[in-house]
């Protein structure tokens, strides 16, 4: 594979495919990753990521993450920054799950005193949650209350009580993109979305009980509130159906439009439109929308979890939010490229940002050390809090968002016995709620890279500083 696709090495966790590899590359293509996790990465992720580097108005070069594997059109893990404002935007380059994304809430307990209530905990929190493909809560919202979750997210729940202000200040964009406009998502997205607010959904997908088990930096670990056996919750999930509709939505016009704007791909899958085109500032203005909708769903869990918490563990005790992500969007920023100051539409598909110190964009508690960074591991096992960097400015401050593929799920269907999968958990001693054998399988740690040998990859790259590992205590699955 190294020959076939001339891969040279940069350092022991950076490889670049030069711009010469093919005659339609605008740039060459990085991947971030040790020898052994570009080995076992698949061909065709790799292909999906030189392909990105066709994209008219990209800069520097098209880059991957360590948890490159292949999806729609562009990789997941893939990172491109186009040019403003004659660049493009491509909907498969934000993904179907569009402001998929992670939050993580602290409490103020040690694993010793939630021990003999987290059997109950889990169990109420798969009570109030709801979760799997499609499922939804009992009761509507009207597509007048949709509206004003697609433009206000999380913000506009924060205001009518349903969390704190705080919930706002430790999110990123404050829970809510203003250029969102809910007249560009479509009615069929919308009730996609009506009784999906506060809901966990399918595939890997998740609640999770942690407890912090190991801390690499003491100073940054006191900033972010994080302390030795100290039980947090992560949530994962996104926009649901409604973002699933609206990227399908906007696929759909965008391939209709390309020849018009004389874009020539090598794959009708990364389909897009210059950013300041009609079609590419509506699709911005959607996609905006649903990312807001995103931060609604996961402020409206939070809601959720901490009714459970206190009906639980305790009415005294919180759970506070450390920092919330999204890790499936396209947002403008600025970057230097060529020594100069310049806007740039960044894609995300699979990949989180991570800001260093002195951001404007972290909040402002967490300035003086850099961006909470939050990647979780696979069911059973750990995931990490890390810190943004300022060397990480050469990806245009962008890391992994998990482990990655390496089995497909119907691979991992195939080979992955539930009963073996759920003994080896049991070990382990951690609680699993799920009420899908399949949905269990799908997320085997077996079907992913090794989570560790990612983020050793991601920190001695620069990327990010670890700061805490976690480990789990009980999972919630989506289904």
């Amino acid at each position: 594979m190294f020959n076939k696709f001339q891969i040279s090495k940069i350092h022991d966790y950076l490889w670049e495919i030069p711009q010469s590899f093919r005659n339609d590359m605008r740039v060459p293509a990085r991947i971030y990753a040790s020898r052994k996790i570009i080995e076992e990465t698949e061909e065709e992720a790799i292909i999906q990521l030189i392909n990105t580097t066709t994209m008219p108005g990209i800069v520097k070069y098209g880059l991957a993450m360590p948890d490159i594997h292949s999806g729609y059109g562009p990789p997941i893990g893939g990172v491109g920054a186009m040019l403003l404002p004659d660049g493009v935007i491509s909907p498969g380059f934000v993904g179907y799950d569009e402001n998929c994304g992670i939050r993580l809430l602290k409490s103020e307990l040690e694993e010793d005193e939630i021990q003999p209530y987290l059997e109950s905990l889990a169990t109420k929190i798969q009570e109030v949650v709801p979760s799997g493909l499609g499922k939804g809560r009992r009761s509507k919202l009207s597509l007048e209350q949709i509206d004003r979750l697609l433009e206000g997210g999380a913000k506009h729940l924060v205001a009518r009580g349903y969390g704190e202000k705080e919930d706002v200040e430790n999110c990123e964009s404050q829970g809510q993109i203003e250029t969102a406009d809910a007249k560009y998502v479509s009615d069929l997205a919308k009730r996609r979305g009506q009784d999906q607010v506060g809901t966990l959904g399918s595939g890997n997908h998740f609640i999770e009980i942690q407890k912090v088990t190991e801390i690499f930096d003491e100073e940054i670990a006191k900033v972010f509130g994080l302390f030795k056996n100290q039980i947090v919750i992560m949530v994962h999930t996104g926009s649901r159906g409604l973002g699933h509709q609206n990227c399908t939505d906007y696929l759909r016009k965008v391939v209709q439009v390309v020849d018009k704007y004389n874009i020539k791909l090598p794959d009708k899958e990364l389909a897009c439109v210059p950013f300041n085109s009609p079609e590419g500032q509506s699709f911005f203005k959607a996609m905006s929308a649903a990312s807001n909708f995103a931060w609604a769903n996961r402020q409206m869990i939070s809601h959720y979890l901490r009714q459970a918490w206190a009906q639980t563990i305790s009415k005294k005790s919180k759970l506070t939010l450390l920092y919330d992500v999204a890790h499936n969007i396209a947002k403008v920023e600025e970057h230097q490229i060529d020594g100069k100051n310049t806007q740039l539409i960044v894609h995300r598909k699979g990949a989180t940002r991570a800001f260093p110190p002195n951001h404007l964009e972290i909040p402002e508690k967490y300035r003086s050390v850099g961006q909470p960074v939050l990647i979780p591991g696979t069911m059973g096992t750990a995931s990490y809090v890390l810190a943004g960097s300022e060397k990480s400015a050469e990806a245009f401050y962008t890391v992994n968002h998990g482990a990655g593929r390496r089995m497909s799920r119907h691979a991992a269907i195939r080979t992955i016995s539930p009963e073996e999968l759920r003994k080896q958990l049991a070990q382990k001693g951690i609680i699993v709620k799920c009420r899908s054998f399949r949905g269990l399988v799908e997320e085997a740690p077996e079907a992913y890279k090794n989570i560790e040998e990612v983020i050793e990859t991601v920190e001695k790259a620069g990327l990010s500083k670890k700061v805490v590992k976690l480990t789990p205590q009980a999972v919630i699955k989506g289904e």
